[in-house]
């Protein structure tokens, strides 16, 4: 069994304008199923490379009220094959830096993009797995937390022995738990779940606090975040994300 390695990018655009999300995340989910049909990888202009196993699993519109920068997108992709799969082939568009490289369809339409790299740890589900079952939640929950250098192994290690069982207890299912690659202070997380479970398990940390006192509280979410704390070095944000109809982490029937 290869290790999962896939890749998480945050694009965001400016000026404000709201079609640009919706512009962007149409484009990008018909032109990925248009690649589920091919029979091998190939580099085209005005669209870099094209390849199934360079596979969108996820591509969502950030809500912003969670903390994003408005406006926002996200997507996340599954390098099929790891390394010597989908991460060759996209790594191959560099070999000779083809003009073919710079040119896009999409030019000018997004402000900027970050991606990050991200390699499955023990206990991540394979996200082709999901898909198989035909998994998908109504909303998804984005963690991007900065750890001690060197500390992002056990910080996983962590979420998945202590802080999955309570947030499941929660109706939230673990997508995704990612050391993020070629540094040593970052991880990502990855979590599905419905909008009724997300304002339970806010009420039941509400209530922990003594700030809501109509809803059992839970304990167990204060003393994860005092736990977290021992491996954290930085910034810590979770928001939340809404699948795009197309996604394929999208709820059946939402296309």
């Amino acid at each position: 069994m290869r290790r999962g390695i896939y890749l998480i990018e945050e694009v965001d655009f400016r000026p404000m304008n709201s079609r640009k999300p919706l512009e962007y995340l149409t484009w990008l989910t018909r032109y990925k199923k248009e690649d589920e049909r091919l029979d091998r990888p190939d580099l085209t202009k005005g669209l870099s490379i094209r390849s199934r196993e360079i596979d969108l699993v996820g591509a969502f519109y950030a809500v912003g009220i969670t903390g994003h920068p408005q406006f926002k997108a996200v997507t996340l992709w599954d390098c099929h094959g790891g390394w010597d799969g989908g991460w060759r082939q996209m790594m191959n568009i560099y070999d000779g830096v083809d003009d073919r490289l710079f040119l896009s369809d999409i030019d000018d339409l997004r402000f900027s993009a970050f991606s990050r790299p991200l390699g499955a740890v023990h206990g991540s589900p394979a996200v082709a797995d999901l898909l198989a079952e035909e998994y998908a939640a109504p909303f998804y929950l984005f963690e991007s937390a900065q750890v001690r250098p060197g500390a992002a192994l056990d910080y996983l290690a962590a979420v998945r022995e202590e802080r999955a069982p309570v947030l499941a207890e929660h109706g939230h299912r673990l997508v995704g738990l990612y050391e993020v690659l070629f540094c040593d202070t970052e991880v990502v997380t990855i979590w599905g779940m419905s909008l009724d479970d997300h304002l339970a398990t806010q009420r039941a940390h509400d209530a922990a606090l003594g700030l809501d006192d109509e809803i059992a509280p839970d304990e167990r979410l204060l003393d994860w975040r005092k736990r977290a704390r021992e491996f954290l070095d930085g910034p810590w944000r979770e928001t939340l994300l809404a699948p795009f109809p197309g996604s394929r982490l999208a709820p059946a029937g939402v296309d």
